[in-house]
């Protein structure tokens, strides 16, 4: 039997119209901040996708379009500038800056309170000590819709394939606080596949397409591809070789169409709860 789809668009607009229900009751709306540096034509479709959540959910939103030669400097001022602004509860910058600049500098410069996209390392600390701390959109996301399709992750076996700061790393940690066995694995490993089809739960963001393929995967085994590729005709993908994946899984997720569209439903549900820890 093929496995089932999980819906990411569906949930994603149920949770972003729960927010918007819930904005409503607010006296003052939260804030969201959005920095880009440079003109990257992907990264601009991706602040107008914010933009776009943001008037959906009643959330008030400024951009910052900033010249690809903007100083560390002057890119340091601006976010003490939102640091400082009681307004904005919210700031995402666009990574990875260009080369001059120091992506971790800024990242740093963040207040964690006011870190919606969990990039400074007290995002990863609050993880890793289970304490109530906002979360990593993507990782969120992957936690939300397998709560949708009533997946427990108590005593599986979740293995993560990726070890990125954002997504890999903060994702095990994730499922071991939901009571999950969790191995993390990446493209170097050893016999990869071998560990891949020990998954109850299999987690794929490693960014390399085709990684996974269906003698990879467990029979009813589930399936959570967080990557986003693109293959020989330019088509968005993910991780896994779908087809061959789908029919030996229980659940899995399309490309585009499965964490995406949760991830950006996390990053308003961020605001939102960072907006209230605020005294909203």
């Amino acid at each position: 039997m093929a496995a089932v789809a999980m819906d990411g668009k569906a949930l994603a607009a149920r949770l972003k119209e729960e927010i918007r229900q819930q904005v409503e009751q607010m006296p003052v709306k939260p804030g969201l901040a959005v920095v880009l540096v440079g003109e990257d034509p992907a990264s601009r479709v991706y602040v107008r996708g914010r933009k776009k959540d943001c008037t959906l959910c009643g959330i008030y939103s400024e951009e910052y379009i900033l010249p690809q030669e903007t100083s560390q400097e002057e890119l340091l001022d601006l976010i003490d500038l939102l640091n400082g602004r009681e307004d904005i509860d919210g700031i995402l910058v666009q990574f990875p800056l260009p080369d001059h600049l120091d992506n971790r500098v800024v990242q740093l410069a963040i207040r964690p309170d006011k870190d919606v996209d969990c990039v400074h390392p007290a995002s990863m600390g609050y993880i890793v000590l289970g304490e109530e701390s906002l979360r990593p959109c993507t990782p969120s996301g992957v936690m939300r819709l397998l709560s949708e399709y009533g997946i427990d992750p108590t005593g599986k076996h979740c293995v993560v394939v990726g070890r990125s700061n954002i997504v890999g790393k903060p994702q095990a940690m994730m499922m071991l606080w939901e009571d999950a066995t969790v191995t993390v694995c990446h493209t170097k490993t050893v016999d990869l596949a071998g560990e891949c089809r020990r998954a109850d739960i299999l987690i794929t963001a490693a960014g390399q397409r085709g990684l996974i393929t269906g003698d990879m995967v467990k029979e009813g085994a589930v399936v959570i591809d967080i990557a986003v590729n693109r293959d020989e005709n330019g088509q968005l993908c993910g991780d896994a070789v779908y087809d061959q994946v789908a029919e030996k899984a229980s659940y899995i997720t399309p490309v585009p169409g499965g964490v995406g569209p949760v991830t950006r439903a996390m990053l308003m549900e961020n605001t939102f709860l960072a907006a209230r820890r605020h005294g909203k």
